[in-house]
């Protein structure tokens, strides 16, 4: 028996309701109440690090790592909202692919990735 992949990501949150409708509205993440979220057949980082990793801040446990299929749509998007993005040529790479992070409104870290095209 294995495990076949991430049930849930589950933390803490200021005003649950009012970040549920963050991620909806602009990363299309969740659905309305319970109703689980149907994401599409890809890769998945499961990876610790260091508990000195400077990756993302340090007052934070965790990053949200969010796969997409169009970065520069999502970021015009974002950019659209009113929501800060921030990039570096130097995160992306042809064997890794291409990054982006933004923060929600409770500062909690996301990253957003697309992963390279298949040759």
């Amino acid at each position: 028996m294995t495990v076949t992949g991430i049930g849930g990501f589950f933390f803490r949150a200021r005003d649950p309701g009012a970040l549920r409708g963050w991620y909806r509205t602009h990363l299309g993440v969740g659905g309305e109440g319970y109703d689980p979220w149907r994401q599409a057949a890809g890769p998945t980082m499961f990876l610790p690090f260091g508990s000195s990793t400077d990756y993302w801040p340090a007052d934070k446990p965790w990053l949200l790592n969010l796969r997409v299929d169009n970065l520069d749509a999502v970021l015009a998007r974002l950019n659209a909202a009113g929501i800060a993005v921030t990039t570096d040529p130097a995160w992306d790479s042809p064997e890794a692919g291409r990054f982006a992070r933004i923060h929600d409104p409770e500062s909690n870290p996301i990253e957003l990735w697309e992963p390279p095209v298949p040759v």
